[in-house]
């Protein structure tokens, strides 16, 4: 407990509000500025219903969200419904979407049932750093194949005892 004595704990929620004001993109923008960037790789634009079937939410909630993200120099959103990217949004979106593929691909390499899930609940959380990190382990274990079977054989191993 002595190594936290300098440390300043907060809520998850503590943190957010720390980060809002600090300009930061909260969650559910980067949920959007992520899934506009995708849609935008297809093709030069994508549209509010596109995004909003994409996300499982309605198109006005959608619309509020795409609006917010062009309020901040992230999107150029016209009446008509089409949306593209700025050059500030095309170049957080390309992060958002490879943090995305880290985190991923990170718990995939160690196991969970529901990777896609789970990136999604803390992708938010780590900073660039972090990623930076997972990236040059999922390196290292793609260019150390002893290393990775090493791994592998020690999870089930694991498993089988804990049985």
């Amino acid at each position: 407990m002595d190594n936290n004595k300098n440390s300043v704990f907060r809520t998850v929620r503590g943190y957010q509000l720390v980060n809002q004001k600090k300009d930061k993109l909260t969650p559910a923008l980067e949920d959007y500025l992520e899934m506009a960037y995708r849609l935008c790789l297809e093709n030069s634009y994508t549209r509010v219903g596109k995004l909003s079937e994409l996300l499982h939410v309605k198109p006005s909630s959608a619309s509020k969200m795409i609006f917010k993200l062009a309020n901040l120099g992230y999107l150029k959103y016209d009446p008509y419904e089409i949306i593209q990217l700025t050059d500030r949004g095309r170049e957080t979106g390309e992060y958002l979407l490879n943090r995305h593929v880290t985190i991923e691909s990170f718990l995939r390499l160690i196991g969970s049932s529901n990777p896609l899930k789970e990136t999604e609940l803390i992708e938010h959380s780590l900073s660039s750093t972090t990623v930076s990190y997972l990236n040059d382990l999922l390196e290292y274990f793609r260019l150390n194949a002893s290393a990775q079977k090493g791994f592998d054989d020690f999870k089930k191993n694991k498993r089988k005892n804990k049985k």
